[in-house]
């Protein structure tokens, strides 16, 4: 089985100058893929070039879709933009999956409007991988949706312990709930609601869990509204990017540091790996009929590879069918005895 990943070539900060090279880096290190190149035909032939690849496709789309754009005006007046095009590839079946580093809410729009949602799922929710000390988790939303409903987290929970379930062959997962507080009568009102229907799910749910349990690993899904997720994720990213600047100005700081820092080379390239955000791009926009992937929009070519490899993952394991049936069956999944 080939998978055939639709890549919105145009969208992001540096479009096909990142986008190109990335989709034609994965093509060549997966041999059961093939990618779908859209945006303005012109232009991405001047940076595929002499490449004779087989497995990659040109798809012409007249419009770019720009970073500030409106959602809602993008959604009316571009049907011909490359973001647009490229979903309307997973809709008609002519790509299992499509790749994004565009404007994040026309995505969302355009994706819920063209592929609609899988019955039983009210919003569509960001999810991706963040690094722990056991490993990783992954948390939804982040940021999607500033304003959930109980119900809403209780469907995060469900699409998280799937796509867990899916790609890690984990059929209970732990679940949290990101709070200020590990007690039971800490939170909000939706907090603390959402908590007594993600603990009467039958998800494997294990309770509050606060920001520092994030890189505990205290959870292997994390669900929150997308205000605070989205806050969580950039926090992060922050903090490892200064850890990062922090290790580079005290080592350069004379030549004693800097003959010490050839000689701890290999533990630097390990923590600056194990830190690298790069590492974690991709996030899947669950809950819709179909698999739509969210590059970060400043992304490189490393980093747009792995949005790239995680949605053909998506694809591999039937994240889609998981979410389906969990929750035709009540959203429920009966406690081990």
């Amino acid at each position: 089985m080939t998978i055939t990943v639709a890549i919105d070539c145009m969208g992001g900060d540096h479009g096909p100058a990142v986008t190109v090279p990335a989709a034609l880096a994965f093509v060549r290190d997966t041999p059961d893929a093939s990618v779908v190149l859209v945006g303005q035909e012109d232009v991405l032939r001047k940076y595929v070039g002499a490449a004779d690849l087989p497995r990659v496709t040109l798809r012409h789309a007249s419009q770019i879709i720009g970073m500030d754009e409106s959602p809602s005006l993008a959604l009316r007046n571009k049907k011909d933009s490359s973001m647009r095009v490229a979903i309307d590839l997973v809709r008609h079946g002519e790509a299992d999956a499509c790749v994004s580093a565009g404007n994040t809410g026309a995505l969302m729009a355009i994706s819920r409007f063209v592929l609609k949602m899988l019955p039983g799922i009210d919003r569509p929710a960001i999810c991706a991988s963040l690094p722990t000390q056991s490993g990783h988790t992954h948390v939804l939303d982040l940021g999607a949706n500033v304003d959930c409903s109980p119900e809403h987290l209780l469907q995060f929970g469900i699409m998280g312990a799937s796509l867990v379930g899916a790609i890690e062959h984990n059929d209970r997962p732990t679940v949290g709930i990101l709070n200020i507080g590990e007690e039971e009568i800490k939170g909000n009102d939706v907090v603390k609601r959402a908590a007594d229907l993600l603990r009467d799910s039958g998800l494997n749910f294990i309770g509050n869990v606060e920001g520092d349990g994030l890189y505990k690993g205290e959870a292997e899904v994390v669900v929150c509204d997308g205000f605070v997720g989205n806050v969580a994720l950039k926090t992060s990213e922050g903090l490892a990017q200064m850890l990062a600047f922090f290790l580079r100005q005290e080592f350069g700081r004379n030549m004693l540091t800097r003959l010490i820092a050839v000689l701890a080379l290999p533990v630097l390239k390990r923590f600056k790996n194990r830190l690298d955000h790069r590492r974690y791009n991709g996030a899947c926009l669950l809950g819709l009929k179909g698999i739509v992937v969210k590059s970060h929009g400043s992304a490189d070519a490393f980093s747009y590879g792995f949005a790239i490899a995680r949605a053909a993952d998506a694809v591999r394991t039937g994240v889609l069918a998981r979410i389906a049936e969990r929750v035709a069956q009540g959203q429920t999944q009966p406690e081990p005895a």
